[in-house]
């Protein structure tokens, strides 16, 4: 299970899976009308870029393709998207990706890195050594409503 570089073209399965993963793993944690705005079938036209200008990396799985994404967003050093489809969740996928996201971000000289988790993924982060910065509230134009999350930081 080695992370690769997404290609724009996948642009639609990955959005798909961020959907899939916040639908299913912050169900008791936002409301579902929260939820379904911030889990829209279109594609935001800046994913693209996206994918196109940071290392957006993917963990192709042998039964359902594409399984897992995640990326380092290299204007603001933060780890973004990392979501595992539901059915896939327990084979390490996002350990994986998260363990290419800190080296890629080493290679290219970050000293820290941020992310803002969900309350449900915190802990996953944790895991990986990125400690609680604060407990915070999240704007998000999709939602239309800032959602409660953790700021967290490593320290490279």
């Amino acid at each position: 299970m080695t992370p690769r570089l997404a290609h724009p073209d996948e642009a639609a399965v990955l959005w798909r899976i961020r959907n899939l993963a916040i639908r299913h793993g912050c169900k008791s944690v936002y409301p579902a009308e929260v939820i379904t705005a911030w889990t829209p079938d279109a594609l935001p036209a800046g994913y693209f870029e996206a994918i196109k200008g940071n290392p957006f990396f993917v963990i192709d799985d042998p039964e359902h393709g594409v399984a897992a994404t995640g990326f380092l967003d290299l204007k603001s050093g933060s780890v973004e998207a990392i979501f595992t489809l539901p059915a896939c969740n327990g084979k390490g996928y996002a350990s994986a990706i998260m363990t290419a996201i800190i080296h890629e971000a080493r290679l290219r000289g970050f000293k820290q890195l941020t992310l803002a988790a969900t309350p449900n993924a915190s802990g996953f982060y944790l895991l990986h050594g990125f400690s609680t910065v604060r407990e915070a509230l999240y704007p998000s134009a999709l939602a239309k409503a800032d959602l409660p999350c953790v700021e967290m930081m490593l320290t490279l």
